[in-house]
C-alpha cells in the first residue's frame, strides 16, 4: 500500500510510500536503514533544519533546501541542491542524470563507506551550507549547449524548414524538447517523439502549451 510520511522517523520506519512497497519489508528504505540512519546525522550535527519534501528527508537552511537523503534500488543517497558549485576533490559527487544541471549526488552502499568518506561529507556539507549563504546560483544549461539526439539531426537534414522552425522557439521550448526527446533510451521512441511533436513545433508550441 501506499502512504506519506509525515516525518523523517516515518520515512525511515515505513518508507517513502513512492510504490506498492511503500509500508512493507520490501520497501528500498529498509535495505538502507543504518546507511540513511548515518546520513541523517550527519545532516543532523551541521545544524540544518530537517523536514519531509517529496516524500523524503530535506535539509534546509532558513527556509532553502541544501541537500536531501534518499534511498534508491541499488544505493542510497546523498544530493545536494547546487553540488555543481562545490568543491569535489576526491571525485565522488556525479550527476543524478545525463542533463542535470545543479544537482549532484554521493552514492552510498554501505556503512563502511560513510565511514571512509566521514570527513569530505562534512567538507562538502559545509561548503553547501557556505554556498546556500552567498546566493550562489549554478549556471544554466541553455538549448544552445544541449547535445542534440541523433534523431533529431537526421529530421533536420531531412527537412530544412523543420530545423528552422525549431531554432526558432524560444530557449526554453527548445530545452524542453531536447530533455524530452532525450530522455527515451531507445531510437524508435526518440524517433517517435520527434514525430509527435512535429506539428506543435511548426506552429511555434512547445511542450506543455
Amino acid at each position: 500500500m501506499k502512504i506519506k510520511p509525515l516525518s523523517v522517523d516515518d520515512y525511515l520506519n515505513q518508507g517513502c510510500g513512492r510504490c506498492r512497497l511503500g509500508g512493507t519489508p520490501e520497501c528500498k528504505v529498509h535495505t538502507w536503514r543504518k546507511e540513511l540512519d548515518q546520513l541523517r546525522q550527519l545532516m543532523l550535527d551541521s545544524g540544518l533544519v530537517e523536514e519531509i519534501k517529496w516524500g523524503v528527508p530535506c535539509y534546509c537552511l532558513e527556509g532553502k533546501n541544501i541537500a536531501v537523503v534518499a534511498a534508491l534500488k541499488d544505493f542510497c543517497s546523498l544530493s545536494f541542491f547546487q553540488g555543481a558549485g562545490l568543491n569535489d576533490p576526491q571525485g565522488i559527487l556525479e550527476k543524478p542524470g545525463p542533463n542535470s544541471q545543479a544537482a549532484r549526488l554521493v552514492k552510498i552502499t554501505s556503512c563502511s563507506q560513510i565511514k571512509t568518506l566521514r570527513p569530505a561529507l562534512v567538507a562538502l556539507i559545509s561548503q553547501a551550507i557556505e554556498l546556500q549563504g552567498s546566493g550562489f546560483q549554478s549556471p544554466k544549461q541553455t538549448s544552445d549547449t544541449m547535445e542534440r539526439p541523433k534523431e533529431l539531426l537526421d529530421a533536420f537534414s531531412k527537412e530544412p524548414d523543420f530545423q528552422r522552425a525549431f531554432e526558432a522557439l524560444t530557449p526554453g521550448r527548445q530545452r524542453g524538447y531536447l530533455l524530452h526527446f532525450s530522455g527515451a533510451k531507445q531510437a524508435k521512441t526518440r524517433a517517435d517523439r520527434i514525430e509527435k511533436h512535429r506539428s506543435r513545433i511548426f506552429n511555434g508550441l512547445g511542450l506543455q502549451d
